[in-house]
């Protein structure tokens, strides 16, 4: 019974072990076979007569004109027409081909042509590792899925994330852009690509550079950062992070933003920015600040919020609340401004008021007009109760003139002449012109009209036109409530007389902190040393994969130089706006996070952004 039991169970374990050594055996079917040991030593040869040789190891089906069959090494070279297919997952096409059912390690040359469910790929020479799930190219390749085509000198294939892993010269051509990056991440389901190291977005009208980013292929939205910018109809917005919406022409930029428009000579400075090329228009708040080189001088705008619109030969910029102007020999504020580039026109409204060396300049709204072929003041108008104020000379009062509408007229940016209309009144400090400037009277006259002519913008002549009624006071005989004209109001200690001032009295703003894009995951090698090491242990007599150097071509960049984080200068420094032209966690898939997080708001005390690469 023993023996019996014995034998039995030796036979099973005969038959099991028999079994697991027939399965790994590569399975072949052929019209004609062909021995020649002096040329295949070890090897029969299968060739097509009516029908393709057909091979199948485990999962994997081959068909082709001609194969070379190495049965002990379980190895099988194909030749002509080769179909290499695994389930419904993988079919690979070429002139040429290798597998090893020890290895479970393919090879193919001659235009090969891989598909997928989601994509195809055409290349030179391409490796396949069953056991990786893993196919490789490094000689230059194709892929297409059902709205881009991405070619790159170098790639790797995921079968289990359905991702491409490329790197050098890689581009992505679509109707709507072109993406061009040195290292890329391609997700096939959803048409997500990740941009490593220089990298651009070109549309028809814009061309997005980061050297990190995010791009969505289909709903055509992406994210820069690091040294991200914009660039479109001769202006350039500059920030830590850019948002892209290709297909509503829109993008917003977020922390230390610059926008440089070439078309106007004007540098934008903010800490966030919209822009919406459908209106070109450009929108900018968080410390706003708008620079403008006008002859050898800049004049500085700042309010809560600045708009720029307009084509590049008719730009128009708006200012709203608070607003705020420097220039070296003229400053100014009020509660909104509107600059036109076409007509020239610089329209002050709210409670507008100018301050020239000791003068004071208010009225309901102030236009200031500038040659537009040479960029000079040419003059200046104030609509409704202009006022003008000026210190007089040892301080003891105020020079006044008042009136209904006001106009200056520049020369070399110096205004020289100024005209009073309708129901003038004037109160003067009159003063010896020599010595100790001994004060004679104070002089208050009535008028129609007045002409004053200034120099080096001090008050130096004065002209009273029709109507005249006046009378020279000595200064006992006029009392101090009479020394004011109705409506004056000296509003010295709001002049700006710095750039530093035109942010005088603001909280600096709390930046948004931004999680930028992960670097890509460290992957092994294709080829690393346990994959050569299974390679050249089983290997086959006549395999032309062994005359391939087995290592992966070199990358581009490291992840090192990749995580290398750019020079960020702080635009809310007073040194920031110059007219220079030129100016890693994963998720569970290994997916980097495409979120583009923007969270809790947080001001460092040097007002910078906190920013994670």
């Amino acid at each position: 019974m023993k023996n019996k039991f014995f034998y039995i169970t030796l036979t099973i374990l005969f038959s099991a072990v028999a079994f697991s050594q027939e399965g790994k055996q590569i399975k072949v079917q052929s019209d004609r076979t062909i021995k020649d040991q002096n040329r295949f030593p070890g090897a029969t040869i299968l060739a097509k007569v009516d029908k393709q040789v057909y091979m199948q190891h485990e999962g994997i089906e081959i068909w082709c004109d001609q194969a070379v069959h190495y049965g002990e090494d379980k190895f099988v070279k194909a030749l002509g027409n080769v179909i290499i297919k695994q389930g419904d997952t993988l079919t690979m096409t070429s002139k040429y081909a290798e597998y090893n059912g020890n290895t479970q390690f393919a090879y193919a040359r001659d235009n090969v042509f891989m598909e997928t469910p989601s994509n195809t790929l055409s290349t030179d020479t391409l490796f396949f590792d069953r056991l990786k799930q893993q196919a490789y190219y490094r000689s230059g390749g194709t892929v297409k899925d059902s709205s881009n085509i991405l070619t790159s000198m170098i790639g790797r294939y995921f079968m289990d994330r359905k991702q491409y892993s490329f790197n050098t010269k890689v581009k992505i051509v679509n109707p709507e852009n072109t993406i061009d990056s040195d290292r890329l991440d391609y997700y096939t389901d959803d048409g997500h690509a990740y941009l490593y190291g220089p990298s651009t977005v070109k549309g028809k009208e814009s061309t997005l550079y980061c050297e990190r980013g995010f791009y969505d292929t289909k709903v055509k939205t992406g994210y820069a950062i690091k040294n991200a910018r914009i660039d479109y109809d001769k202006r350039t917005v500059f920030g830590d992070s850019i948002f892209y919406n290709s297909a509503a022409r829109f993008a917003s930029a977020t922390n230390n933003i610059r926008v440089l428009d070439t078309a106007n000579n004007s540098v934008i400075t903010g800490h966030y920015a919209e822009v919406f090329k459908e209106k070109d228009s450009v929108f900018i708040t968080k410390r706003a600040l708008a620079a403008t080189l006008q002859e050898k001088d800049s004049i500085f705008i700042h309010s809560d919020t600045l708009m720029v619109t307009g084509k590049p030969e008719r730009r128009i910029m708006n200012g709203f609340y608070d607003v705020r102007i420097y220039k070296s020999n003229m400053s100014g504020k009020s509660d909104s401004i509107n600059v036109d580039q076409t007509t020239g026109y610089t329209k002050m409204i709210g409670r507008p008021i100018i301050w020239t060396q000791r003068n004071q300049m208010t009225g309901d709204t102030i236009k200031i007009i500038s040659d537009t072929k040479t960029d000079k003041l040419d003059s200046l108008i104030v609509y409704q109760n202009a006022f003008l104020a000026q210190e007089d000379t040892l301080k003891a009062g105020f020079n006044q003139v008042k009136g209904q509408s006001l106009y200056g007229l520049f020369k070399d940016n110096e205004i020289y002449q100024v005209d009073i209309d309708k129901n003038t009144e004037t109160i003067f400090f009159q003063r010896e012109s020599e010595g100790e400037l001994k004060l004679i009277g104070i002089n208050k006259v009535l008028s129609s009209s007045i002409r004053l002519l200034l120099n080096n913008r001090e008050i130096e002549e004065v002209y009273y036109y029709q109507n005249v009624d006046g009378t020279l006071y000595r200064e006992i005989d006029l009392p101090e409530n009479a020394r004011e004209l109705s409506g004056f109001n000296w509003r010295g200690d709001e002049r700006i007389n710095s750039k530093s001032d035109l942010f005088r009295g603001e909280s600096p703003p709390k930046l948004t902190k931004i999680k930028g894009i992960p670097l890509p995951k460290v992957e092994a090698d294709f080829f690393d040393k346990e994959t050569v090491k299974r390679i050249e242990e089983n290997k086959s007599e006549g395999s032309r994969l062994l005359e391939q150097e087995l290592k992966d071509a070199e990358l581009k960049e490291t992840n090192e130089q990749l995580n290398s984080k750019p020079t960020v200068k702080e635009n809310n420094k007073d040194s920031s706006t110059e007219l220079n032209p030129n100016p890693s966690s994963k998720k569970k898939d290994n997916k980097p996070d495409s979120s583009f997080q923007k969270t809790k708001e947080k001001s460092k005390d040097n007002h910078g952004s906190d920013q994670e690469y």
